[in-house]
C-alpha cells in the first residue's frame, strides 16, 4: 500500500493506457455480435474509473487511449487505424469527448472534496486552540499550540513566538491575509512566503502581544484561505496574551 501511494500519479497513468487495452482486446472475440455503442459505453465507464482513482492527466490519457484502441480492435477494418463507417467515427468522437468531460468532473469533484477537507481542518484548529485558551491552560502552553498549529497549516520548517518584534522588520502576513515584504505585496499564492523568515504579529485591539517568527519551505504555495487562518490563530494567542495580562 505504501507503494501505491508514493507511486499513484505513475501507477494512474499506466493504467490508462493499460486497462483500455486491455478491456477493447477482451471485447474482440465478440465484436461480431457486441454492438459497437454498448463496447463504447463499457470503455466510458474504464475512462471514468480511472480518472476518479487517479488525476486529470492520467484521465485525459484514458480516453484518447480508449478511443486509439476502439477504433484498433472494434471498428472495420480491424487492426487498422482506419473507420469506414460513419457511425463508428462518431461513436469514437464520442469516446473522446465524454471521457474529457467525465475526466474534468472528477477532477473538480476531488478539488471540492479536498476543499472542503481542509476547511474543516481550518475550523477544527481554530476551535482547539480557542477551547484550550478559554480553559486554565498557562499562557506557554497556548503559544506552543499555536506555534505547533502554524507549522502544520503552513508547512514551515520552523516557527518561534518572540515577546518583543524582530528587528529589522521581517516580511509580514497581514490581518487579511496578504504578504507585504520590503514595502511590496508578495505574490505568496504563487512563490510562497519570502524567507529567510517572515512574522505574524500576535495583536489584540491594536496592542501587539508579540510575534510568531516563521521559517518557511522555499517556494511552496501558501493559498489565502491557509493566511487568514494563520492570522486567527495569531490573533487568538494576542487577545489570551492581552486578556491574562490585564488580569495579572
Amino acid at each position: 500500500m505504501q507503494y501505491v501511494r508514493e507511486h499513484r500519479t505513475a501507477l494512474a497513468l499506466l493504467a490508462a493506457v493499460l486497462v483500455p487495452f486491455g478491456v477493447a482486446g477482451a471485447m474482440v472475440p465478440y465484436r461480431g455480435s457486441f454492438a459497437n455503442t454498448a463496447a463504447a459505453l463499457v470503455l466510458v465507464a474504464v475512462i471514468e474509473a480511472i480518472a476518479i482513482a487517479g488525476n486529470r492527466a492520467a484521465g485525459l490519457l484514458a480516453s484518447v487511449s480508449a478511443a486509439l484502441w476502439f477504433d484498433l480492435f472494434l471498428t472495420a477494418p480491424y487492426e487498422r487505424l482506419a473507420i469506414s463507417h460513419r457511425p463508428d467515427l462518431e461513436t469514437t468522437i464520442c469516446i473522446l469527448v465524454v471521457g474529457v468531460i467525465v475526466t474534468e468532473l472528477a477532477a473538480r469533484s476531488r478539488h471540492h472534496h479536498r476543499r472542503a477537507s481542509a476547511e474543516k481542518d481550518y475550523v477544527a484548529m481554530i476551535h482547539d486552540l480557542a477551547d484550550l485558551a478559554a480553559g486554565s491552560a498557562a499562557a506557554s502552553a497556548i503559544v506552543e499550540k499555536a506555534t505547533i498549529s502554524l507549522v502544520e497549516l503552513l508547512d514551515l520548517r520552523a516557527c518561534r513566538f518572540e515577546v518583543v518584534p524582530v528587528d529589522p522588520p521581517l516580511a509580514r502576513i497581514q490581518s487579511n491575509g496578504a504578504v507585504v515584504h520590503v514595502g511590496l505585496r508578495w505574490p505568496v499564492g504563487e512563490i510562497g512566503i519570502p524567507g529567510p523568515e517572515a512574522e505574524i504579529l500576535a495583536e489584540w485591539r491594536g496592542r501587539i502581544m508579540g510575534s510568531f517568527v516563521l521559517t518557511p519551505t522555499p517556494g511552496l504555495a501558501v493559498s489565502l484561505e491557509q493566511r487568514v487562518v494563520a492570522v486567527s490563530l495569531a490573533q487568538l494567542v494576542g487577545a489570551t496574551l492581552s486578556d491574562r495580562r490585564l488580569v495579572a
